[in-house]
């Protein structure tokens, strides 16, 4: 017998399973039930995929045993077991429960149970030291010689031990702390709250529930019964089970199509981003059933990566038991399953708009980064993300706004959808590059995640409205009289824009008049197909090296600084008219949030003229 240490945060862990972190003491069983049915769907599984798997899969379920007598409670499957390195893996030392990060989110958190957190993190199991004083698991992987002993009193150390006729599969037994009332602690070594925990948490389980030698959960799928007998507290449950997510779904959606081609769906929306939305290796898919049989966990062929957040499960009717992945990958009707999932999802989010308008502002601020990956990888269905697209814009400091709302607020003879993105909404809000457009009180969206960086280069309009960046390129907001008012000023400035570009021609690729300008005297901009500083410094941080880009200089004629310039440029003076053109493209970049290219000798310049005026 080997003794262990808890590592410290899963110390802190336990304590907080032992001093009830769950406000309903019940859902230890749910959780060890819901454990004890992924191990009999990964044994079915393997056994498809290894045929000479030694192992009996003729009666797969799961056992609860009760001693009123010893005070134990023992859930028992014949499922896939583990091996020592498993239990130490994924039991001993809570490595996988991303314990850290649960840890510092309890912490930060300021309202709501702090149950709220548990089925993010995979930590079920711990629930467990709730209710006893001691837990010991036996487990025995099909392949390992010996099974392995794992035993803690949720303490600062555990014990694990080889087993040498330990059977098929795991069993965790709970040595039972005292019932109190008034602790909210009942006795579960009743069979009747067995029994009624069973029927209320894990009635849908695939696989039998034995108590006693009786089956005490329906084992009915859900997807498969009417919608008018299923409540929504079951829907809720399911999905709890499927995502290991402690909060209920925000949407239900039931699928069924009929024909040459036969499936079921049950597909939930969810109310809190999964932990691993963003994460490399994150899961992504829905469960895929064949007539009821288990067949895969993450099946991503059934839905794309930007819909990553969609739990669920398919059934299909047509498929082999046997598919692999690299047979979904081909299987043209797993590519008409997969079209139909998707314009579903995005009709029943539509719908949510329009009708849960709350609860669709929610989803949004949840899912909303992730579902705009697919205006990059989805050109099918670009449109229809489109429209259940909200944005941040100037009309509002609070509310999000659509594309349509957007659309129906523009004024007579805009063409175009304004934009600009940045770091934040500060940041876009106190950039030049909104001068003109506020002044004239034209509306511009705020786009400050990382995926608008790249997804408004690619999209071309949405009803017949291209989208333009105030940031990049020539933004045409002038009446006739202006126009010819610029095109003066173009001719009388003309000498010195010239003058100005030979100056900054290392930095600059053309310094010409500005028509966005109404306050600062400088800024920045792209050039229409350039991209976006802070899309190079993207493609910079992932080691992407990109030829120097160089931006154009506008300047605003009406600005004392510039049109000062332009009289001592006319009067042939050249002192420090050089410094001064290299000031004001330093403002420029500065008040974009942009970097200078040589801080020291921006900071000597303008410490040089500022010494002049004493």
């Amino acid at each position: 017998m080997e003794t262990l240490q808890f590592q410290s945060e899963a110390r802190q862990l336990l304590q907080l399973m032992i001093h009830s972190i769950y406000s309903n003491k019940d859902t230890f069983l749910r959780e060890l039930v819901s454990n004890a049915s992924d191990a009999l769907d990964k044994l079915r599984l393997e056994s498809f995929r290894d045929k000479d798997m030694q192992v009996d899969v003729d009666d797969l379920h799961i056992v609860i045993e009760s001693d009123p007598a010893e005070r134990t409670l023992t859930v028992r499957d014949n499922g896939i077991g583990m091996t020592r390195e498993d239990v130490v893996r994924l039991i001993g030392t809570i490595a996988k429960s991303g314990t850290a990060e649960f840890l510092k989110q309890l912490k930060e958190q300021q309202s709501g149970s702090a149950s709220d957190l548990i089925g993010q993190f995979g930590i079920g199991f711990y629930s467990s030291f709730m209710v006893a004083d001691k837990v010991t698991l036996v487990t025995k992987y099909p392949h390992a010689e010996k099974g392995v002993r794992w035993e803690s009193t949720g303490e600062a150390t555990y014990t694990i031990d080889d087993v040498d006729d330990a059977p098929q599969g795991t069993s965790v037994t709970l040595h039972l702390k005292p019932s109190d009332d008034e602790d909210r602690l009942p006795d579960y070594t009743e069979p009747a709250k067995i029994r009624e925990i069973v029927k209320r948490y894990s009635d849908f389980i695939t696989w039998p529930v034995r108590l006693g030698g009786e089956d005490i959960n329906s084992r009915k799928a859900l997807w498969a019964r009417p919608a008018s007998e299923v409540t929504e507290e079951e829907y809720a449950e399911f999905y709890r089970h499927i995502s290991h997510d402690w909060n209920a779904p925000l949407e239900t959606i039931r699928m069924q199509a009929e024909g040459t081609f036969e499936y079921q769906a049950l597909l939930f929306l969810p109310a809190q981003a999964p932990m691993d939305l963003f994460m490399r290796d994150g899961k992504r898919g829905v469960q895929l059933y064949v007539k009821r049989v288990f067949i895969m966990e993450d099946c991503a062929e059934l839905m794309p990566e930007y819909l990553r957040f969609v739990k669920g499960v398919v059934d299909a009717a047509d498929l082999s038991l046997n598919v692999s992945r690299e047979i979904l990958q081909q299987d043209r009707q797993i590519q008409l399953m997969r079209r139909r999932l998707v314009k579903k999802v995005l009709s029943s989010i539509k719908s949510l708009m329009g009708t849960r308008p709350d609860d669709y502002a929610k989803l949004w601020g949840e899912v909303g980064a992730a579902l705009k990956e697919g205006l990059l990888s989805d050109s099918d269905n670009r449109d229809a993300i489109l429209e259940v697209c909200s944005f941040a814009s100037t009309h509002s400091d609070e509310s999000l706004t659509t594309l349509a709302e957007y659309v129906s607020r523009m004024k007579d003879g805009q063409e175009h959808i304004y934009f600009m993105t940045g770091d934040s909404r500060v940041a876009v809000e106190k950039s030049p590059h909104l001068e003109a457009l506020r002044a004239k009180d034209y509306e511009v969206l705020i786009l400050t995640d990382t995926i608008d960086e790249m997804w408004v280069d690619s999209v071309p309009a949405f009803d017949g409205k291209t989208f333009q960046s105030v940031a990049k390129g020539q933004v045409d907001l002038e009446t006739d009289e202006e126009k010819s008012a610029n095109e003066a000023k173009t001719a009388e400035f003309g000498d010195l824009l010239t003058w100005m570009k030979e100056q900054l021609e290392d930095s600059v690729k053309e310094v010409r008049l500005s028509s966005r300008l109404t306050t600062s005297p400088a800024c920045v901009v792209g050039d229409s197909y350039d991209i976006t500083p802070t899309l190079e410094k993207m493609y910079k941080a992932m080691g992407q090296e990109l030829p120097k880009i160089k931006r154009i200089l506008e300047l605003n004629p009406s600005h004392p600084l510039v049109e000062g310039l332009r009289r001592a440029f006319a009067a042939g003076e050249r002192d420090g008219l050089a410094d001064t053109a290299e000031l004001i493209h330093g403002l420029a970049l500065l008040a974009e949030g942009g970097e200078l290219a040589d801080p020291s000798r921006f900071v000597k310049l303008v410490a040089d003229r500022v010494q002049r005026t004493f």
